[in-house]
């Protein structure tokens, strides 16, 4: 009586029992049920004449609308949020055992098979909602996904126990009492030194996987408010509401992250304007009476001495820029850093720079003038990446001075035992990482 073939069985059965760890479970289990619930309470209303109710909130949408009657600091946020049951999305959320949220999409997704309380679920909305304000998918910069997730699950449960919101869930919970007042990238820090163990780590979305759904990121700013925008100015004026009522207190470094939401960080461009700062003071015009300027009308019988520009001797105000020029530096990214260091140079009016360009084996420009850094000069190479040579070519060089700094373009693929003894700086994009932990300063440009 299968639907198979005569004389075979439409199901195929394992030789032993499925075991399920790691609070993994049988997906179709819970689908099976709520379909079936769904269908039954259909058929009962049919039956009953009664009208289809789809305004009944769900104890996830209570447990929202709690926040913003409730709770102004997390009010903002929960209004402009949707939540959405895992069963209902048209997405593949399968895999997600309490909750995770779509910042990109401004949606939280919940799975209501997972046997919360009232009380344990505004606890995960609360979570949810922190990732959200707080950027948690922005400040990821190239850092592994989940770790960083787990980072900062383990700030943000503490933060939410210390305020006694809700009731902590016994299952997806990150907490520590070790890790209490260090921050999502201190505590990264920590997780990337055991990274085995750390991989295994359990979300509220499920083991080894982050609850922020992030995928696609890319920041629009062209639009007049992004969401970005949207999550900082929840937070922002929640809290400033939060505090002016009186609604209780919240930790100090909840408040810290929120205040530094308000002051963005400093673009990569004026980070690189001020380290040039350090070593190129602006140049002071000197007063000469070899060639006089006018005589004024008033007192022609006065000398008035001329302002000349200041004597600058070859080669004592310049610094060198070695570029990575290997096959994963794209010409985009090489334009872009180049092209900033050389309006710079020319602000900072130092006339000419050492220029090496560097795959596997240096190719020296030699003194160019800064006009020509991003327009006229011809990039070489193009291989492997492997910068140190070209370090060793400027540091020995007869004409670069001692005290020369050196600038270095790279997109981070590099040797990690790279060894420099003068004063630099490296230039690379966002997202990506030095191998190793430099002395020098690292600004991060954006490619694009």
């Amino acid at each position: 009586f299968g639907t198979a073939a005569e004389g075979c069985m439409d199901m195929k059965m394992p030789d032993r029992p499925i075991e399920y760890t790691n609070n993994r479970k049988n997906e179709y289990i819970s689908r099976f049920a709520y379909a079936l619930a769904d269908s039954v309470r259909t058929v009962i209303n049919r039956a009953g004449n009664e009208p289809q109710n789809n305004k009944v909130k769900t104890e996830q949408q209570q447990a929202a609308q709690w926040f913003i009657n409730h709770y102004p600091l997390l009010g903002g946020l929960a209004a402009g949020f949707k939540i959405i049951d895992t069963r209902e999305s048209n997405k593949n959320l399968n895999d997600i055992s309490i909750a995770a949220v779509d910042v990109i999409e401004g949606e939280i997704y919940v799975n209501r098979a997972a046997g919360l309380n009232p009380e344990e679920w505004k606890f995960v909305l609360a979570h949810e909602y922190l990732h959200a304000g707080l950027q948690h998918h922005a400040r990821r910069q190239g850092r592994n996904f989940e770790l960083w997730n787990a980072a900062c699950d383990f700030v943000i449960n503490h933060w939410l126990s210390e305020m006694r919101i809700g009731q902590m869930p016994a299952r997806g919970l990150l907490y520590d009492e070790s890790l209490k007042n260090l921050s999502a990238e201190e505590i990264y820090d920590l997780l990337i030194k055991n990274i085995r163990q750390s991989s295994k780590l359990e979300t509220f979305r499920g083991c080894g996987k982050g609850d922020i759904i992030a995928d696609g990121y890319n920041g629009d700013l062209s639009s007049p408010t992004t969401l970005d925008e949207f999550c900082k100015n929840a937070l922002r004026s929640g809290l400033e509401y939060h505090e002016s009522t009186g609604r209780g207190l919240i930790p100090a470094g909840l408040i810290e992250e929120i205040k530094a939401l308000s002051m963005p960080p400093i673009p990569w461009d004026v980070q690189l304007a001020q380290w040039f700062d350090v070593f190129f003071a602006p140049l002071e015009k000197r007063r000469s009476y070899a060639r006089p300027s006018r005589r004024q009308s008033s007192t022609p019988d006065i000398p008035r001495p001329s302002l000349l520009p200041a004597d600058i001797p070859e080669h004592s105000r310049t610094y060198g820029v070695i570029i990575d020029t290997s096959g994963s530096m794209s010409p985009r990214m090489i334009g872009i850093a180049l092209g900033a260091a050389a309006s710079y140079s020319v602000a900072k009016e130092v006339p000419l720079v050492r220029v090496v360009f560097c795959d596997a084996y240096p190719y020296d420009i030699g003194y160019v003038t800064p006009e020509d850094i991003a327009g006229r000069v011809r990039v070489e190479g193009r291989g492997g990446t492997v910068l140190q040579p070209a370090v060793d070519l400027l540091e020995n060089a007869g004409d670069f001075p001692k005290n020369a700094p050196v600038l270095i373009v790279t997109d981070g693929y590099i040797e990690d035992d790279l060894r420099i003894k003068r004063e630099h700086a490296f230039l690379i994009p966002e997202g990506n990482r030095l191998p190793f932990r430099s002395r020098g300063k690292v600004f991060y440009f954006k490619d694009g």
